[in-house]
C-alpha cells in the first residue's frame, strides 16, 4: 500500500504541497493532473523519499516511511521513479549494463540479473534494439531503457513523470501498451501528465491538483466531465469528454470505441 496521510511540503517559507490524503493501492493506474506548480513533481519527490514532509507521512504498507538508509533502500526497491528525461537516469552506454546497474549494486547473482534484464527488455519491446550504443537511441527508445531499469527491480509502484512527453504518435501508442502490460503483471502505475487525453485513456483513478490541495478525485470520466473544476484546475477536457459534454456524443474511453460506436450509429441510420 502506497499512501499520503495530511501530507504537507514546503520550500522555505512557501507551502507547496497541503494536507494531501491520496491512496494509490485503490487502482491499477492513477492519474496526477493539474496546472504547473500545482506540485506534482514534488509530491513524485515525497512518494521515492527523495523529500521527506514537514507535517503528515508517507505512508509504505499502512505505516510512515522509514527514512534510515535501509528504510529508503527497501522502499526503492518497492517503488520505482522514472523521470521525465531519461538522460537523469542513463549512466551506462551500452543498454544491458545500465539496465542492470541496480541490481549488481544490490549483489543479486549474475544468473538472476541476465533472467530479469531479458524480461524487462521485452516487456518494453526493446529486444530488437538492446546491442544498439545508447548515444545512437532515439529519446523514446531512452524512455523505455529508463522503464525496463526501473522494471528490474520488480517494484509494485511504478511512478511515471511525463512519460510521453516528446514522443511521436507512434511512440505514444507504444508507451500506453507497455503501461498496459506492467498494470497486467499485477503492478499498479502513477502517471503525472500534462497529456490530458493519456490521462483519461490510460487511468482508473484521477486526482487533480490545485496549487498543492486535491481539487477533485474519481473515476477519470466522472472528474473530467466537470467543466467547472477543470476551468478551476486551469485544465482542458480530454476531447473525448468534450465532445460529450458539449455535442452530447457518447463518452467513450477511447479513440478506437468512439470510431466504432459513430460508425455503428451511421450504419443504424443508413438502414
Amino acid at each position: 500500500m502506497l499512501a499520503t496521510s495530511d501530507l504537507w511540503f514546503r520550500y522555505q517559507d512557501e507551502p507547496v504541497l497541503k494536507g494531501l490524503n491520496l491512496d494509490f493501492s485503490l487502482s491499477p493506474v492513477t492519474g496526477l493532473v493539474g496546472a504547473n506548480g500545482c506540485g506534482k513533481s514534488t509530491l513524485f519527490m515525497n512518494l521515492s523519499g527523495l523529500l521527506r514532509p514537514q507535517k503528515g507521512a508517507v505512508l509504505w504498507q499502512g505505516k510512515p516511511l522509514d527514512y534510515s538508509k535501509r528504510g529508503l533502500l527497501a522502499l526503492r526497491q518497492q517503488v520505482a521513479t522514472v523521470f521525465q528525461d531519461p538522460e537523469q537516469q542513463i549512466f551506462y552506454t551500452d543498454i544491458d549494463s545500465d539496465i542492470a546497474f541496480s541490481l549488481r549494486n544490490l549483489g543479486v547473482p549474475e544468473a538472476e540479473i541476465t533472467r530479469r534484464v531479458d524480461e524487462a527488455l521485452t516487456l518494453v519491446d526493446a529486444q530488437h534494439f538492446r546491442h544498439q550504443p545508447i548515444q545512437c537511441l532515439s529519446h523514446g527508445q531512452k524512455k523505455r531503457v529508463a522503464i525496463a531499469g526501473a522494471l528490474v527491480l520488480q517494484a509494485r509502484y511504478l511512478l511515471l513523470d511525463e512519460p510521453t512527453a516528446g514522443l511521436d504518435p507512434a511512440g505514444r501508442t507504444q508507451m500506453l501498451a507497455i503501461i498496459r502490460r506492467i498494470v497486467a503483471q499485477g503492478n499498479h502505475v502513477i502517471i503525472s501528465s500534462h497529456d490530458i487525453d493519456l490521462i483519461y485513456e490510460i487511468s482508473d483513478a484521477v486526482y487533480v491538483l490545485r496549487q498543492g490541495q486535491i481539487l477533485t478525485h474519481g473515476a477519470p470520466g466522472e472528474v473530467f466531465a466537470c467543466t467547472e473544476a477543470m476551468e478551476q484546475a486551469g485544465l482542458t477536457q480530454p476531447w473525448l469528454v468534450k465532445l460529450h459534454t458539449q455535442l452530447g456524443l457518447p463518452l467513450c474511453k477511447t479513440e478506437t470505441e468512439f470510431f466504432h460506436r459513430m460508425q455503428k450509429c451511421a450504419f443504424r441510420e443508413a438502414s
